[in-house]
């Protein structure tokens, strides 16, 4: 299935496939291409690399592969240096200004590829193969692109849509449980985001397959909850696009809602060592402490609270406070501090409603509030 949305001035279309040979795209025959991976996603490249070829319905485009960059795998290597990496290996491979950068990855691949194809030459041609569950239904969708630097996460970044998006299902075998975990946090976030809570019982029903001990063969390999899967990415993915669409460039209040959880996951990620914990399971802790931050705040109602947080208890995600990976408090307030949603001396935080969700702002003065809600304190 494919679906096509459209950031700012770029026309985004975003093909969900069963597998990464049929995988739907539209490249020049000109067009030289620099394939970007990792060391998890080499293999998946290579088979791209092998072919020289994407299909287009009946008709294949030949690719001009120029080079492949492999980059270490994991958030440590989201930063300057591995930028310079692709920068580099796409000058030695001659690739202009018309070249395509093709990132073949999860988050961290799609997102610092994206970051070098809109700085070369001014910006280049850019295609994303997402090949993990947090990377379909998130981080591919939506044009944000960065790295991390100053130990901040995604502190540095543009916005550069991909005009190609491909997700090829069968690529998700390879995952193992823990970056499973970390997709369905952020399936979860959207689901909470949408108008019913219909998607969110959905999840909930895939959790029984989820908590296997055979996951991931059986949930890919069952008919009945593959479908399931692959419908939820799309809805997912839906929600998203149809967000960024509103507001490409989180200049308004409707885009800031896919944050969800994330003032919360990202500090947490900062104060315990970036890539201590998958950007998942810090969302899972930051959307369980939104909801109590709702709730003292007399915005989210018990009930639902309870039922979000539940829901990510089932799944296995910590969502006790304080985290038990957080040492330090204060490290925990730098990192808050140095967020790059705060403006002047107020933090954004998105909190549920009763359906959907809100974006609030609380003031330095408050800060007290937020204190006792990462430490599990009754205010």
């Amino acid at each position: 299935m494919n679906v096509r949305f459209t950031f700012g001035t770029v026309v985004s279309e975003i093909y969900i496939e069963e597998s990464i040979h049929t995988i739907h795209a539209i490249i020049g025959s000109d067009s030289s291409c620099l394939l970007v991976c990792d060391e998890n996603t080499a293999g998946i490249a290579a088979s791209i690399a092998d072919t020289g070829r994407i299909q287009v319905g009946a008709v294949q485009s030949r690719l001009r592969l120029c080079g492949t960059c492999v980059l270490p795998a994991g958030e440590a290597a989201k930063n300057w240096t591995n930028i310079e990496t692709i920068l580099k290996a796409a000058k030695d491979a001659g690739l202009g200004r018309d070249g395509v950068f093709i990132g073949v990855g999860g988050g961290v691949i799609t997102d610092m590829t994206a970051f070098a194809a809109s700085v070369y030459m001014r910006g280049a041609k850019l295609v994303l193969v997402s090949t993990t569950l947090l990377g379909m239904v998130d981080a591919a969708v939506g044009g944000k692109t960065g790295f991390d630097l100053f130990d901040i996460k995604n502190f540095a970044g543009t916005f550069y849509p991909s005009p190609l998006i491909i997700m090829p299902l069968d690529t998700l075998s390879t995952l193992p449980l823990r970056e499973w975990k970390s997709g369905f946090a952020e399936l979860i976030k959207t689901a909470i985001l949408d108008s019913d809570d219909d998607f969110l019982d959905r999840i909930g029903r895939l959790k029984d397959t989820f908590v296997s001990p055979y996951f991931p063969v059986n949930v890919l390999r069952d008919e009945v909850s593959r479908r399931e899967l692959l419908a939820c990415i799309a809805k997912s993915v839906e929600i998203k696009g149809r967000i960024v669409e509103a507001d490409p460039k989180e200049t308004g209040s409707r885009r800031a809602l896919l944050n969800l959880g994330h003032t919360f996951g990202h500090a947490l990620e900062a104060a315990v060592g970036l890539g201590s914990l998958t950007h998942g399971e810090a969302v899972a802790w930051g959307i369980a402490r939104a909801c109590e931050l709702g709730r003292s705040l007399g915005i989210t109602e018990t009930e639902r609270a309870e039922k979000i947080i539940q829901l990510l208890d089932s799944f296995g995600y910590e969502t006790r406070a304080p985290h038990p990976s957080m040492k330090e408090t204060g490290r925990f307030m730098d990192a808050l501090f140095n967020d790059k949603k705060k403006k002047s001396d107020m933090l954004s935080f998105i909190v549920p409603e009763r359906r959907g969700c809100v974006a609030i702002a609380i003031e330095k003065k408050e800060i007290k509030r937020i204190i006792h809600i990462i430490n599990g304190e009754v205010m």
